[in-house]
């Protein structure tokens, strides 16, 4: 059985960041978009999590450089679901071409 290397790591994080990124640019449901961001952290937490175990693998800097963003991504998601959900409540949509339309 042939052990998993950091480049077939690195493959993954990347093909995940670009599919977050292709789903942020050609989206325009605020769910989707705000699902693709946090697929983009996601792979920034691998990348970290994978240069820590076969780069330092006695210290933990890149395990708690990965706790910190997952506690950011949760309250990033958090306050951007109550956003949308306000969005919804005054526009009944989601749609980013509609909140770009509001008016205060």
């Amino acid at each position: 059985m042939m052990p998993i290397s950091l480049i077939h790591i690195l493959v993954v994080s990347t093909s995940l960041f670009f599919i977050g990124m292709y789903g942020f640019f050609t989206r325009r449901n605020l769910i989707t978009l705000l699902m693709s961001v946090e697929l983009m952290l996601n792979s920034v937490n691998i990348n970290f999590v994978a240069f820590n175990k076969y780069l330092f693998p006695e210290k933990l800097d890149g395990v708690f450089f990965t706790v910190f963003i997952i506690t950011i991504a949760a309250a990033e998601a958090a306050v951007a679901i109550a956003i949308i959900i306000n969005l919804y409540r005054s526009h009944n949509s989601i749609d980013v071409e509609d909140a770009g339309e509001m008016k205060y």
